[in-house]
């Protein structure tokens, strides 16, 4: 009896249908008792798409409804998010997609309106509070009808998405409306006009109404135009007026303060876009427009007293202008051949003239290397400039540099050490190239060179030979070549009356330095006639056989 129950068991199971509520038949397939027997389970779908209860959309829409006026009077909601989220996926599942966004359009549109009369700073926040709440609904409602969005919306290329419904809303119904834009940029204007004057404002504020007419895409059109023009007009005013009221440096330093304003407000509230017609139009107003005026009324005073710091600012803002820095190395080059002029010209200067023109260099190539960034047209500039000047007066900037030179290669001359020297000797050697007469130069150079080499005047036979060498490395070999002889003449002279004096079989009581020179070489002295005691002869006619 316990066995049939067993084999029972072991009976193969049949099919087995279940039916769920929601219509949906399943099938579940047993194990056979037979080995290697099964079977699959097969899902069926509804027969008949389920039909919705009678109201429902109309009903689904009332809380639908309710939910988006309850978000745009921030109010509580009464539902669920996800019931109502699932709501709107319900109604789209049953083509009511296109129903459904009309719907909620007109509700939003229904919405948006901005009535009340107050004044521009009320009314910016009124405007600003507004845009922001408005933002915040817009994303909120499109949570829940983001169903509706991402599929109805999106497939339709010509329908704009949730968040571009509620921003063409806010467009067309508030800014676009011409008061109330007129007002919302007259207020804006007005608080940035008020910063300009130095007064605080809410930069925040600002930046947020800004934000709004770009993300509108009305901020060019409506905004920046009106603003270029305010801005064009105060800087204009404003450019005539401190011209008239203040000295150059002030000038230049109230441009720099206000060109760094205006890119301030572009990083806190401004749109990137305006920077560049924005900074064109301040550099323009307040730089572009008396540039001349500017030069011809500061410049001389600011190279006079070596203002680097005015200087510098000046090239830095003359740069950013259009032909800016022509006009300043136009003027620069002006100043430098009148100032220079003055001092080569007039001949009360001529005592201090090399030493004044060795001074006016060094102040030069300071502000062009420290104020003008060694700007190669600035340098080329300067160089033309000396050369002009410097040879305005034939003859005489030559002849005293070629003293200024003797009195420091000059033995006694204490003023400065071997180091110094040679520094002053390359400063000379700068000033000499702009001189056209070099052989007026040379002339006086050879002169005083013999005298000091004659009377054992020389300060230092290796300064002496170190200005050669640098005359021979700026002329050439030619232009030394006699003056190299001469130290040819003065070396073997010494030797001549070293082997003299090792020669003596006795001591002699007569001091006595024979120079042998090369006459071609020396400068022309005038003949004279000379009676020489016996010893002396001698000695002359022993150094002249050996030589």
């Amino acid at each position: 009896m316990a066995e049939d129950t067993r084999q029972d068991k072991r009976a193969s199971f049949s099919a087995i249908t279940e039916h769920n509520t929601n219509g949906m038949a399943r099938t579940s397939a047993v194990a056979s008792g037979k080995s290697g027997a099964s079977k699959k389970l097969v899902i069926k779908n509804f027969k008949d798409r389920p039909k919705l209860a009678e109201n429902y959309t109309e009903d689904t829409w009332l809380k639908l409804r309710d939910a988006v006026g309850a978000i745009q009077n921030s109010t509580s909601i009464k539902y669920n998010l996800e019931e109502l989220y699932q709501a709107v996926e319900n109604l789209c599942s049953y083509k009511v997609s296109p129903t459904l966004y009309k719907q909620l359009r007109q509700v939003c549109e229904d919405h948006v309106q901005l009535t009340e009369s107050l004044d521009n700073l009320s009314f910016l926040k009124r405007m600003n509070r507004c845009w922001q709440d408005h933002c915040r609904q817009t994303i909120m409602i499109r949570s829940i009808f983001l169903f509706l969005d991402r599929t109805y919306v999106l497939q339709n290329s010509l329908l704009p998405s949730i968040w571009d419904t509620g921003l063409e809303l806010f467009r067309t119904h508030i800014v676009s409306d011409s008061a109330v834009q007129k007002r919302t940029v007259d207020g804006i204007l007005e608080q940035i006009e008020l910063e300009r004057n130095g007064e605080t404002v809410d930069r925040s504020l600002l930046r947020s109404l800004l934000g709004m007419l770009s993300d509108l895409q009305v901020y060019k059109d409506s905004f920046e135009e009106r603003f270029l023009t305010e801005t064009n007009r105060l800087y204009a005013a404003e450019g005539q007026r401190l011209m008239q009221e203040r000295d150059v440096p002030e000038y230049l330093h109230h441009v720099a303060r206000r060109l760094e304003e205006e890119n301030d407000r572009i990083v806190s509230y401004l749109d990137q876009s305006t920077q560049k017609p924005l900074i064109s139009c301040v550099e323009k107003q307040l730089l572009g427009e008396h540039m001349t005026a500017i030069l011809q009324k500061g410049l001389s005073t600011l190279l006079d007293e070596n203002r680097v710091t005015e200087l510098a600012l000046l090239y830095q803002l003359f740069s950013k202008v259009k032909g800016g820095l022509l006009t300043l190395l136009q003027f620069w080059r002006d100043y430098i051949k009148s100032f220079g002029g003055e001092i080569v010209c007039t001949p009360e200067k001529d005592k201090d003239m090399v030493q004044e023109l060795l001074d006016f260099k060094d102040k030069m190539d300071n502000v062009a290397q420290s104020c003008f960034t060694r700007n190669e047209g600035f340098i080329n500039a300067m160089k033309e400039a000396f050369e002009t000047f410097i040879n305005k007066r034939p003859n005489k900037p030559a002849e005293l540099i070629a003293k200024y030179v003797d009195s420091k290669l000059r033995a006694g001359n204490k003023e400065a050490t071997e180091e110094e020297l040679e520094r002053i000797l390359d400063k000379i050697m700068i000033i000499f190239r702009f001189i056209h007469g070099k052989d007026v130069f040379e002339a006086f150079y050879k002169k005083d060179l013999a005298k000091r080499l004659l009377v054992g005047k020389s300060a230092s036979v290796d300064a002496e030979k170190s200005m050669l060498s640098k005359l021979k490395h700026e002329c050439g070999a030619a232009f030394t070549s006699k003056l190299e002889g001469m130290f040819k003449d003065m070396e073997l002279s010494k030797d001549i009356m070293i082997q003299f004096k090792q020669n003596q079989s006795e001591p002699s009581n007569i001091e006595l330095t024979v120079n042998i020179l090369t006459m071609g070489y020396w400068p022309s002295y005038t003949p004279m006639e000379v009676h020489l005691p016996p010893e002396v002869r001698f000695i002359c006619v022993w150094v002249l056989a050996c030589f």
